[in-house]
């Protein structure tokens, strides 16, 4: 690359036309000249704190020499420097846009860029921030675009690692910690969100979690996954890291662990409910109530990998059973505690879709409902109690005049609530319900 294209190039205060308010600056070193060329595709997930270099490589290399386009909504050019000239991998550009707020989202500028670039990265931060800029707007759609039709290779680290699974904590009402997380699975901070965001291969009943270490975030992220099941009926899966450990997943499924074992302790995590269970889902997890998903100390199957520099150890994302160069651990949570022990490997198809149901014991209609549902008195009904998705308790009004017992949901706003019915024998079931417009 001659001198002049090797210039550091810096462009700032990019006005939005409809606003006084800078919405995003851009950050721009290498060639001006936009150059198209083949990238190869692939996600790299990163855990946080500083960037495994043989992780970042890898990326680059499969941009093929083209524009590097990041992603933030904080900080500055951070990796400009460090993605164009320090990891030794040739690219054409490399670009940092930096969100300042949501309207910065339909600027045909970043839109350009995103539609131009071979590879993109999603920096750390707040991923609120990036969830609240982007999802629903054009944004999104073309990083989808840019993934899905062009085989742009895509990653981020800590928030934006975050954000990247089809199910996703979106930090909207600040963090949680594992203990409050399962003393509380509807704890109010514990939003977790299953609204489509980002499309991405490989991750789509995917949550992710990060820093996985500092802290210890392994409880929190359980208490994620028995949220998507009991929420939606849906297996989902989680894969996390610890700091400076990254997972690369190639088009071909297959995850390679990036980090600095065995100088460091660096991990991580493939976790999935126990598919060799009849019932896999958590006996206890609703609101105000502490987490149990014991299902006989065996609740979760988790493969825990070491990263090495040279991300010899692989997990098979196909099938969730075959991997190199880890352990698997069963575990369990009791009385909001997370216990692990080590285990044998998964001996059952992890992917079926035969996820057991949750409507066990008691029918519950019409569901969705405008002014009544209805709830099947075959069993004797103790008590009824309905909550808000952030755990908050409504004030509901029986009807017991039938033969079976009906709930008014007129008052309610449109969205999904849980019902917690105890039933004889102090059995407590909890159903999903979902007030319409």
């Amino acid at each position: 690359m001659s001198q002049l294209n090797s210039v550091l190039f810096v462009v700032f205060l990019f006005v939005s036309t409809f606003s006084f308010a800078q919405s995003y600056t851009s950050y721009f070193t290498g060639n001006p000249t936009d150059v198209a060329t083949t990238p190869i595709g692939g996600t790299v997930l990163m855990g946080g704190a500083a960037e495994s270099d043989e992780a970042m490589q890898w990326f680059l290399e499969r941009a093929d020499g083209g524009d590097i386009l990041v992603l933030r909504a904080s900080g500055s050019d951070g990796y400009n420097d460090y993605l164009f000239s320090e990891l030794g991998i040739t690219v054409n550009s490399v670009e940092s846009i930096v969100f300042h707020n949501a309207s910065a989202a339909s600027e045909a500028y970043i839109h350009d860029k995103i539609s131009k670039a071979e590879a993109i990265w999603f920096a750390g931060g707040n991923q609120w921030n990036y969830v609240n800029y982007w999802r629903d707007t054009a944004i999104q759609t073309l990083i989808n675009e840019a993934v899905n039709d062009r085989g742009v290779v895509i990653g981020g680290t800590s928030a934006g690692m975050a954000i990247m699974g089809g199910h996703y904590f979106t930090a909207e009402l600040g963090t949680i910690a594992s203990n409050q997380a399962l003393n509380n699975p509807y704890h109010f901070r514990a939003t977790v969100s299953s609204e489509p965001f980002l499309d991405i291969d490989y991750l789509d009943d995917i949550i992710t979690d990060t820093h996985y270490d500092d802290p210890d975030r392994r409880g929190r992220q359980t208490s994620f996954l028995a949220r998507i099941m009991t929420d939606t009926g849906i297996a989902a899966r989680g894969i996390a890291c610890d700091e400076y450990t990254a997972v690369c997943i190639d088009t071909e499924g297959i995850a390679r662990v990036y980090g600095d074992y065995p100088s460091s302790d660096d991990n991580a995590y493939f976790i999935m409910s126990n598919c060799e269970l009849d019932d896999r889902t958590p006996e206890v997890c609703i609101p105000d109530t502490p987490l149990q998903w014991n299902r006989e100390e065996a609740a979760l199957k988790v493969y825990r990998i070491k990263g090495t520099i040279d991300g010899t150890h692989t997990f098979d994302l196909n099938d969730w059973t075959t991997g190199s160069g880890g352990d698997w651990e069963t575990w369990w949570v009791q009385d909001a505690t997370l216990i692990t022990a080590s285990s044998g490997p998964v001996v059952c198809n992890p992917l079926s879709t035969n996820t057991p149901s949750l409507n066990v014991e008691l029918s519950v209609y019409p569901n969705p409902t405008k002014n009544w549902v209805t709830l099947d008195a075959a069993k004797l009904i103790t008590l009824v109690e309905l909550y808000d998705i952030h755990g908050r308790k409504q004030t509901i009004t029986l009807d017991n005049s039938g033969v079976n017992l009906r709930l008014s949901t007129s008052h309610l706003t449109h969205g999904m609530y849980l019902l917690k019915i105890q039933i004889e024998n102090n059995v407590i079931v909890t159903k999903k319900l979902v007030k319409s417009n």
